[in-house]
């Protein structure tokens, strides 16, 4: 089995939104723009092309802009039949409506996450404007997703420091924390708290196989095993690329399960 644990099926307004035009441009996409609505079918299709399972799709909210919405990311997981996971997200910026989005996401619409970007906001995830949503996700045994890194938008990538989330962790330490994205340039950072924190992963979205730095490879080989998950963060990057250069990866059977669907199951409590 194969689960990522970073995707999204985007709306039209995600995929037209002007702040993605430097991952168009990276990932040579930079034709006209989307006029219609992605159906479902097209995400399952690319899905099936890289052997995936199963993807856990999120929302995408921030402060008074919301890209794709919880009732849509219910929609399309109604329609996937069983082949996408919903990931919740909520605007940290009016707190109380965010605790409620929290618990509608897991009590109503049976969601298995939430997800926030600190770049969207341009809060790195130790502001207390998070913290709300924190023990919402700690009283519901809910993890919560964040990025770590580099942008790929044109926004500040500081709020992004894996250390950031150091603190988090030993100010929440019954919270599954999950860093999505490496945490390149800081790729380091990232394996050393997750080193010391038992509560905080990594996952691999956004970076083919081949790109991942050997440094995290190596975590992966050895005491990492049960700490590091696979995403693709599509659909900005295709399954089938993502999987480009896993031979090179050199991962025996048991780090392969464990990588590929044993420690998502583990975290986000799947069956």
């Amino acid at each position: 089995m194969i689960i990522d644990v970073w995707g999204q099926h985007p709306t039209l307004k995600h995929m037209q939104d002007p702040m993605f035009a430097s991952l168009r441009r990276w990932n040579r996409q930079e034709g006209e723009l989307p006029t219609q609505e992605l159906p479902v079918s097209v995400t399952l299709a690319a899905m099936e092309s890289a052997n995936i399972d199963k993807m856990l799709i999120s929302a995408w909210y921030g402060p008074d802009k919301v890209l794709i919405s919880n009732d849509e990311v219910a929609d399309f997981t109604a329609q996937a039949q069983g082949r996408f996971i919903g990931v919740g997200s909520a605007d940290i910026t009016k707190p109380m409506e965010a605790v409620r989005e929290v618990y509608r996401c897991i009590n109503e619409l049976g969601f298995k996450a939430i997800r926030v970007l600190p770049w969207l906001f341009s809060l790195p995830p130790t502001d207390r404007r998070f913290y709300p949503v924190y023990a919402a996700c700690c009283e519901l045994d809910l993890p919560f997703c964040t990025q770590i890194g580099h942008t790929g938008p044109l926004m500040p990538s500081e709020p992004g420091r894996p250390i950031y989330l150091d603190q988090v962790a030993l100010d929440f330490p019954e919270l599954k924390i999950i860093g999505g994205h490496i945490g390149y340039p800081w790729t380091e950072e990232a394996i050393s708290v997750a080193t010391k924190n038992p509560n905080i992963y990594i996952d691999t979205s956004a970076y083919t196989m081949r790109r991942y730095p050997e440094l995290l490879v190596e975590y992966l080989r050895n005491h990492g095993r049960h700490k590091v998950m696979f995403g693709t963060n599509y659909p900005m990057i295709a399954p089938a690329k993502i999987m480009q250069g896993r031979e090179a990866l050199n991962l025996d059977q048991e780090i392969e399960r464990d990588f590929f669907a044993e420690t998502a199951k583990r975290v986000f409590r799947l069956a």
